[in-house]
């Protein structure tokens, strides 16, 4: 049986497709949970910050600093994302925990990096700690599962 040219362009259209939405999925949740952990500190120094105030900040933070924090995703997930397709050919049935774990420590660790180099203690605040580490983490990993269920081969009903 040959595979004709449409069903491969589609197969990488759809591969495509799943990683952009799962990369939107990831920063989505990174730029939310960096936000409430900014405002929640402001909120233990007795700022009163109201919901509509949460809600707009929330909106201007996945605007202005969602692109920065994609690209921060973006080069966590191409080497670790390659690591778990090679691991996978491996191990073919723990694909999805493969690309979950590949994205959450990749994430983990282009923060760490990020926060070496960059000029200040740490790029993202939320980050300072291990406990806002892993949530956004927990994101990523999330995003990498569904990247993998959504890739996932699917066995012809023939």
């Amino acid at each position: 049986m040959t595979i004709s040219r449409t069903t491969r362009t589609t197969g990488w259209g759809r591969r495509i497709a799943a990683f952009l939405a799962a990369l939107l999925l990831a920063t989505a949740w990174g730029s939310v949970v960096q936000t409430q952990f900014n405002l929640q500190a402001l909120a233990v120094l007795d700022v009163d910050i109201p919901l509509q105030v949460r809600g707009l900040t929330t909106l201007q933070d996945l605007v202005g600093f969602g692109p920065a924090y994609a690209a921060i995703v973006l080069a966590a997930w191409l080497p670790a994302f390659l690591v778990a397709a090679l691991l996978v050919r491996a191990w073919p049935q723990a694909r999805v925990p493969l690309y979950a774990l590949a994205a959450g420590v990749g994430l983990i660790a282009a923060v760490r990096v990020v926060d070496a180099v960059a000029p200040m203690p740490v790029l993202i605040d939320a980050t300072r700690g291990i406990g806002g580490l892993l949530a956004m983490a927990v994101g990523s990993l999330l995003a990498g599962a569904a990247f993998a269920w959504w890739t996932r081969a699917r066995r012809s009903r023939y």
